[in-house]
């Protein structure tokens, strides 16, 4: 590969290391009134990112790179950033810039709605991002389904055509799941009304986690913000955030793992990656995968208390007094309709992404009127949980992916519980005592496992295509919901 297309290569990757570092400080310690001189800063970077990914000297070189004889490496180098260029070179620039500087407007005007109550106050902010992400996806170009074109930035190779019976066929089988488990009478502690959790305790023990699962946090950190989520600008730069309340520890505790799990991913990237192409995910799919195994099928398991209890009840004496773990296990899986998708159990979670997948479908497809959008929502939060939010802060504007316009991006973490289950199956098969090692606090060896079957491979493959050479299977239910009929079937001592 010539010298040149290795320079840009890293050129961009490091533009898109500065956009998230600028992303990061938006959400972590920017102040209130520098929110509309960041919303130009990532304007003015996003355009010189695009117009150097779509500069004609670089596919030039593409083109001439993709005829010779290149390592596997370098061809797969070459074949994902012509990918991207071949999608964004069909974007004019000023689309670009006034997307960059939309979602910076919306990410103000959703907080701002937020402390308000009132979808009403972001929905102009809303509207314009939806309005730019239709002219984007006309722009990339597709078969009569915009949302594919969206969905494709996320998922490459996925579309609605396939995704939607997948997510149907979920949603079909979680409901009356769902249902058989809530009419299960079973013993619950409440562990979490009117107790206090001291706030730098759950921040001790969150970086205990942080350490025992492997995180690097001489190669990254993590922060506090509204909303947890994983940024960085290098797989030796990787930002992690979580959230604090003191009426509870899960949340610290569960988004701590799952930010983690995505943390392992970025920081697993093989040396040789960096600031190329391939120091990347295949799919945000298989990149949910990581932050779902850990968070859910460990970090919820029972081996995983069995070690990490003792420790937590110690942070919190008063609050645990009196509870063992089977009941605070049996509280950590206790399956009931929740109002917040981060806060819901594994049984109901994808029905959380079933409502927001057919909601977006409708916004990108123009057949929802935004307007009544939050009335859409409350129908099938009641139609499909049984609940239905008293506000639209915990409902319509709980999620901070439609203030980033990430159309396209709810469906990832349906398919991630999908590869979830599979890999960690195949690491059952792969790991000796594997339960083992979770009862005493050994992390690491799934951790290691996980980096060299699919960190290390980054972008080398398309995410189905490394998940089937893992695991044996492709994208498949069969193995989640096999996971799920089996613990709790146990937990609530029902057949399902």
């Amino acid at each position: 590969m010539e010298t040149w297309l290795l320079s840009r290569m890293q050129e961009l990757r490091d533009l898109q290391g500065l956009v998230g570092l600028a992303t990061w400080d938006q959400e972590t310690y920017l102040p209130a009134k520098a929110a509309p001189a960041r919303a130009h800063q990532l304007s003015t970077l996003q355009g010189l990112y695009h117009e150097r990914l779509v500069d004609p000297r670089l596919g030039e070189a593409l083109a001439k790179a993709s005829s010779q004889d290149l390592s596997e490496d370098a061809r797969a180098m070459v074949r994902v950033l012509t990918r991207e260029r071949e999608r964004e070179v069909r974007v004019p620039s000023a689309l670009v810039k006034a997307l960059a500087e939309a979602q910076s407007r919306a990410l103000h005007a959703w907080r701002e709605a937020r402390k308000e109550k009132s979808f009403a106050v972001f929905q102009p902010a809303l509207g314009r991002l939806l309005q730019l992400r239709r002219e984007q996806a006309d722009a990339y170009g597709h078969g009569g389904e915009r949302y594919d074109a969206l969905l494709e930035g996320h998922e490459p190779g996925m579309r609605v055509e396939r995704l939607t019976p997948v997510l149907a066929a979920l949603r079909e089988q979680l409901i009356p799941m769902a249902g058989r488990l809530a009419a299960a009478r079973r013993s619950v502690p409440r562990l979490f009304d009117g107790r206090r959790y001291d706030k730098d305790a759950q921040w001790a023990f969150t970086l205990r986690l942080l350490k025992d699962i492997g995180f690097d946090l001489e190669a990254g950190r993590q922060d506090v913000s509204i909303h947890p989520f994983t940024g960085g600008t290098h797989p030796q730069d990787v930002r992690l955030t979580t959230h604090l309340d003191e009426s509870s520890p899960l949340p610290a505790i569960f988004s701590t793992i799952h930010e983690a799990g995505h943390g392992l991913y970025e920081q697993g990237f093989s040396p040789e990656h960096y600031r190329t192409p391939l120091a990347a995910a295949p799919s945000m799919g298989l990149h949910e995968s990581q932050s779902r195994l850990w968070e859910n099928i460990v970090g919820r398991s029972r081996p995983f208390w069995e070690h990490y209890f003792p420790a937590l009840r110690a942070a919190f004496p008063d609050a645990l007094s009196g509870v063992d773990v089977d009941g605070f296990h049996a509280a950590v899986n206790e399956v009931s309709p929740s109002l917040i998708r981060i806060e819901s159990d594994e049984v109901t979670y994808n029905l959380h992404i079933a409502l927001r997948y057919e909601l977006e479908l409708l916004l990108v497809r123009d057949e929802l009127p935004l307007a009544e959008l939050p009335a859409a929502w409350n129908a099938r939060m009641e139609k499909y949980l049984g609940i239905t939010p008293p506000d639209d802060t915990r409902g319509v504007l709980q999620d901070i992916h439609w203030a980033w316009g990430e159309l396209g991006y709810f469906p990832t973490y349906s398919l991630g519980n999908l590869y979830a289950a599979s890999l960690y199956r195949a690491a059952e098969r792969a790991i000796p005592d594997l339960t083992g090692h979770l009862r005493r606090g050994e992390l690491l060896p799934l951790r290691d496992w996980l980096r060299a079957n699919v960190h290390t491979q980054g972008f080398r493959l398309p995410a189905e295509e490394l998940v089937r050479g893992v695991t044996g299977r492709g994208l498949t239910d069969t193995d989640f919901l096999a996971y799920l009929r089996e613990k709790y079937g146990a937990l609530y001592g029902i057949s399902l």
